[in-house]
């Protein structure tokens, strides 16, 4: 005990305190409970430095190690690493700290930076256009931190999938030409009740409707297994994740599996997928080891989906991996080419996110834009049943393609709006109407949600009203007076499965139709408070005044139909996260020092 406080007095000397790791321990010992807090160092290593100099600016490369892009991610980090999981360490065994163990050399995981959206006036610029986005992976990824006792980075927080995670109960298209309906709610904002949250929703039809029955399933699982996937959450999950989705297969569908490491191969040549033996046989002998080099599997598994190409069925590669490339010539932009091509010709990309500290989230989820298929993360066998069993058809089988959404609001009742997420997902005005660009698919029986925050004309405004309003120019024919009865007008345009040229859907959201907040549905409270959730850990400065028991209390009342535990899973969330957050050490006073001691341990 005498030596770990001298210990911690030179710690103090040194004024590195702020750089500590809180680590909690709980030792249960006759008379009661003890809890222990401890400390070590956490320091920003000459790797990480090469790692983030070695950062592509270019789009399709723009990966930022969270924790180290500047100044401010700086304390990021920091805030980031002080719940790092440790062993148990009890009374009879308190030692000095192992610095070479407690040394946090993980977070290199990789995410995209992207400026939250911001607040637009109506009468600049009334109009808002975005690709829809069923991806879940972020949600997932941050469970996956939140459960191992630490914040995530805010980058690895894309609020739409966390929205989007959930099942909600939207009306369903009656309309036999369209897959889908569109859904729409206006209420007051809990968190502010002089502003509305307008929700847009789409319902995709179910593969049993008779116009959109699934069909034969040409899969070919694309699966890392080099030295990085040697782990109990990489590789040995994969596998059993897999076998659950082959359990799914009949004698019409096909499965082949292609491995890659430092050379790629065959371990599976296109099989039938009721050959479940065969099949389950294949995955159980696959082991890691060796570096990764994935784009030679890239191609040689859509060589593998062409030979095997179904015309009237799914065709389609199930890349697994924790997204780590890193032999030879690796060229991001060559590779979304390739996969580009091959969406083309009618063969989808989805990936599935595997593991930890090597962690690509940005690859992973641009290669499945890309490849017009779907980004999951799979953290538990739990989320490999919910994607690859209970949600397979909307994994797999595509009712829709190229879907956009835009919405018109009018600037005679909206003096303000606020698209909350989809940041990488926007599009020009112009893009709506050009059947060329490239948006989201929407799978059979999938649900996509979208919500607005809105202020009204007199209300509580984020910006200072204009001295000089825009002339107004083209205005319905027809049109004598102010529109004062329609809050906004929705429009989506898609393309369907086999064809490539978009149809349109349109839907006017009435002013008569905003309702108070508590009279909504389950659904939709509960929603509003997965995007509370979702903006909090972000830092979010619209939700300033909102605090985790609030979100808590709100999901708690409004979790309704969970059958699955999803809900009740999340509300245990939030208490980790304000947990967790109860214990941040990025105090004020200790910010410009931690950054100035992580910038001067860089160079």
């Amino acid at each position: 005990m005498k030596a770990k406080r001298i210990y911690s007095q030179r710690l103090r000397n040194e004024n590195r305190s702020n750089l500590l790791i809180p680590r909690l321990t709980f030792s249960t010992i006759a008379l009661g409970t003890i809890v222990i807090l401890s400390g070590c160092y956490a320091t920003y290593t000459q790797q990480d430095a090469v790692a983030n100099r070695g950062a592509s600016n270019q789009e399709v490369e723009a990966i930022q190690v969270t924790g180290t892009r500047n100044k401010q991610e700086a304390i990021e980090a920091k805030r980031m690493r002080f719940a790092q999981p440790m062993a148990d360490m009890s009374v009879a065994s308190l030692s000095m700290p192992n610095m070479e163990q407690d040394i946090n050399p993980s977070y290199t995981e990789k995410y995209n930076h992207l400026e939250e959206n911001g607040v637009v006036q109506t009468l600049i610029q009334p109009v808002s256009t975005f690709s829809i986005d069923v991806d879940t992976g972020s949600y997932s990824n941050v469970r996956r931190m939140l459960n191992q006792g630490y914040l995530p980075p805010k980058d690895a927080i894309r609020v739409e999938e966390f929205v989007n995670y959930f099942d909600y109960q939207y009306k369903a298209s009656v309309d036999s030409k369209h897959p889908f309906a569109i859904d729409t709610q206006v209420a007051t904002s809990p968190w502010n009740k002089n502003r509305l949250l307008m929700r847009v929703g789409l319902q995709a039809k179910s593969v049993d409707t008779h116009d959109h029955k699934a069909g034969p399933k040409n899969l070919v699982f694309l699966l890392d297994v080099s030295g990085s996937m040697n782990a109990p959450n990489k590789l040995p999950l994969v596998k059993k994740a897999l076998t659950m989705l082959t359990k799914q297969l009949s004698e019409d569908d096909s499965v082949a599996i292609v491995v890659y490491a430092g050379a790629s191969g065959v371990v599976l040549e296109p099989t039938a997928g009721n050959q479940q033996i065969k099949i389950e046989r294949a995955l159980s002998q696959l082991s890691a080891g060796g570096s990764t080099n994935g784009a030679q599997g890239i191609e040689l598994a859509y060589k593998l989906a062409q030979q095997s190409f179904n015309q009237n069925g799914i065709n389609r590669v199930i890349l697994a991996t924790d997204g780590d490339f890193n032999v030879g010539m690796v060229d991001h932009e060559q590779l979304v080419s390739l996969i580009e091509a091959q969406r083309e010709k009618g063969i989808q990309l989805t990936t599935l996110g595997f593991g930890q500290g090597n962690y690509n989230d940005h690859l992973m989820e641009q290669l499945a834009n890309k490849g017009d298929g779907n980004y999951a993360y799979i953290d538990t066998l739990n989320e490999a049943r919910k994607v690859l069993v209970h949600q397979l058809d909307a994994t797999l089988n595509a009712v829709a393609k190229d879907v956009k959404i835009q919405v018109e609001f009018n600037p005679n009742l909206v003096a303000e709006y606020r698209l909350i997420g989809y940041e990488n997902r926007a599009l020009a005005n112009e893009d709506f109407n050009n059947d060329r660009v490239d948006a989201g698919e929407v799978g059979a029986g999938h649900r996509v949600t979208a919500f607005y925050e809105l202020v009204m004309t007199g209300g509580d405004r984020y910006s200072e009203p204009l001295r000089y309003r825009p002339a107004q120019t083209d205005i319905n024919e027809g049109q004598t007076e102010p529109n004062t009865t329609e809050l906004a007008f929705v429009k989506l345009r898609y393309k369907p499965i086999d064809g490539n040229t978009s149809l349109l859907m349109s839907q006017a959201i009435e002013h008569k139709d905003i309702g108070e907040f508590t009279n909504q549905s389950d659904d939709f409270q509960f929603a509003t408070s997965v995007v509370a959730f979702a903006q909090k850990l972000k830092n979010s400065k619209f939700v300033d005044g909102l605090d985790y028991p609030t979100i808590i209390e709100l999901a708690n009342q409004h979790k309704g139909q969970d059958d699955y535990g999803y809900r009740a899973e999340f509300v245990s969330l939030v208490r980790m996260a304000e947990t967790l957050s109860s214990f941040s050490v990025s105090q004020n006073k200790n910010e410009n020092s931690a950054t100035k001691e992580l910038v001067r341990t860089s160079h």
